[in-house]
């Protein structure tokens, strides 16, 4: 766009400057020089990098990508990269209520969404009540540890229920592909920040926090809740809902809370909940996800792929992949955890399931990765569970197969369909035990099928990503809720009083687009009475 200077500096104005290229020794600051240079700013009284990525199209010659966002009183050049914006790129907090509602808000889970709701809540001084059906952190921490380490369950609290929900043990990944035009996604951040991750997420083309310091974060928040007056509930599972009044009663293991303003925060695990919902009259119906398995790769070997060389002077490389396979289904990349572990993330006795998961430093000798498969609605029954009977399906052989530990395979082995009996270069890095096995036993064949016609694919994408050695393990069940709770234009469910948001709802996928959703709930619920 053409950038003229008598109409510019007529007061302070916000530019988005995109597509600032440098060399991988460049930092911040020079992005926002080189900003300055290219717009002819004068004084500038505002600047910050809001997003920086990698482009390896030319290995070994990276560069880093910028951009860059001024406040300044002018600018003088054009420049084809360069945006007005209307405002600073920030959240617009809603306006406060004059008065406080009857009852407190109850909140059911406290996972992304669950959180967020939370915390806005609390800042507003609505002092919600929480109820979680799993551990705080601390204890849950110990919980999951004693899983992986004595395979002992604890099916209340584990790697999918507890404290900051399934996120908490994973890559901490912050990235997502929801359009957000009101800036919620920078307040997500901005929060993360605030309670203890590093201010890097905040521009990072691919931001993660890893579960080390995602740990430390869920507790900094539910202590800052506390502060604001609300109160949680541990161990404390949601058994049924009363609307026999004009309210609804929260029926729990512990006690009963009275309110008018129920939220269900549930996550995609949370397989008894959708049960009880569907018998209480719920409206549910059943949605498309996938399954597949977890592979692993030498991290070395991605980042000779990916940067041109096999060090982490870069980080770890991440990758995504897509293919469609000729039966029509889609097949990807999913949660791909570089430098990082494959976890048991089992929720229900006799059943297993897996997951990646990576601390901060990312620094583990293998790269991991789910290479899932698409169902699509048209493959379930017409129970809106129907998805959750075929995960739990899938997870009952995978439990089978491994005698209890997970089952791991070479991928020669799959495509010939027989049981590994030896491992080649590449090791499983787990947290839990492992045993070898045949996963073509747990999936159904159009997965396997489609799974070995997609990494054949990708082995052309990425040199060695369908090596004979490549680990496999699996069963990769709980991509996304096959499930979700039918909810109105105000995130009103078919019953009063009761609102569903975030990933178990079937209202969004990762961390931050749960987030995201709860924030739109506090929205909603500050713009009507309650």
């Amino acid at each position: 766009m053409a950038i003229e200077q008598d109409y510019l500096s007529k007061a302070m104005k916000y530019i988005k400057v995109n597509n600032i290229k440098l060399n991988i020794n460049s930092n911040n600051q020079d992005a926002i020089n080189e900003a300055i240079k290219l717009t002819g700013a004068v004084d500038v009284s505002d600047s910050f990098v809001s997003k920086k990525s990698i482009d390896a199209r030319k290995k070994p010659d990276l560069k880093y990508v910028y951009s860059v966002v001024l406040e300044a009183k002018s600018f003088s050049k054009k420049n084809k990269n360069a945006t007005l914006l209307k405002r600073k790129p920030e959240y617009q907090m809603p306006e406060p209520k004059d008065s406080k509602p009857k009852y407190r808000p109850v909140i059911v889970g406290f996972g992304p969404a669950g959180m967020f709701l939370s915390l806005l809540m609390a800042d507003y001084g609505f002092n919600p009540i929480i109820i979680e059906r799993g551990e705080n952190v601390e204890d849950r921490i110990n919980s999951v540890n004693k899983f992986w380490e004595c395979n002992i369950l604890n099916t209340q609290s584990n790697v999918q229920f507890g404290e900051g929900g399934a996120g908490t043990f994973s890559d901490g990944k912050l990235n997502t592909g929801i359009k957000d035009k009101k800036n919620r996604i920078n307040y997500v951040l901005s929060k993360f920040v605030q309670f203890g991750a590093p201010e890097n997420i905040m521009y990072d083309a691919k931001p993660h926090i890893g579960t080390d310091i995602l740990q430390k974060i869920v507790k900094n928040i539910r202590c800052y809740i506390e502060s604001k007056g609300g109160t949680f509930y541990f161990n404390t599972q949601l058994e049924g809902l009363d609307y026999s009044k004009n309210y609804v009663t929260v029926l729990t293991n512990n006690k009963s809370f009275e309110t008018n303003f129920c939220c269900l925060a549930i996550g995609n695990a949370s397989r008894d909940t959708f049960m009880m919902l569907k018998e209480d009259g719920f409206e549910l119906e059943a949605k498309p996800f996938a399954m597949g398995v977890r592979v692993e790769h030498k991290q070395s070997k991605i980042n000779l792929s990916q940067y041109g060389f096999e060090d982490n002077k870069l980080g770890a490389a991440p990758y995504k992949l897509t293919y469609n396979a000729s039966n029509g289904r889609g097949v990807y990349s999913f949660c791909m955890c570089p430098g990082g572990f494959v976890v048991n993330a089992s929720s229900e006795k006799e059943k297993l399931c897996v997951n990646g998961m990576s601390y901060s430093s990312r620094d583990e000798i293998n790269a991991n990765s789910a290479i899932v498969v698409t169902i699509n609605t048209n493959d379930l029954g017409d129970d809106p569970l129907s998805g959750v009977y075929m995960q739990q399906k899938l997870e009952t052989s995978a439990y089978i197969e491994g005698k209890g530990f997970i089952p791991v395979q070479t991928y020669k082995d799959f495509k010939d369909n027989i049981k590994s009996t030896q491992l080649g270069d590449i090791k499983p890095n787990c947290k839990g035990g492992y045993t070898l096995g045949n996963l073509r036993n747990v999936l159904p064949e159009f997965i396997s099928e489609s799974i070995i016609e997609g990494m054949e694919y990708f082995g052309g994408v990425i040199e060695g990503f369908s090596a004979d050695d490549v680990v496999m393990s699996g069963v990769e069940s709980r991509t996304s809720s096959p499930v979700r709770i039918v909810r109105d234009e105000n995130m009103q469910t078919s019953k009063k009083h009761v609102y569903a948001i975030g990933e178990g709802a079937g209202f969004a996928g990762g961390i931050v687009s749960s987030a995201v959703d709860g924030i739109k709930m506090f929205e909603n619920y500050i713009n009507n009475d309650f």
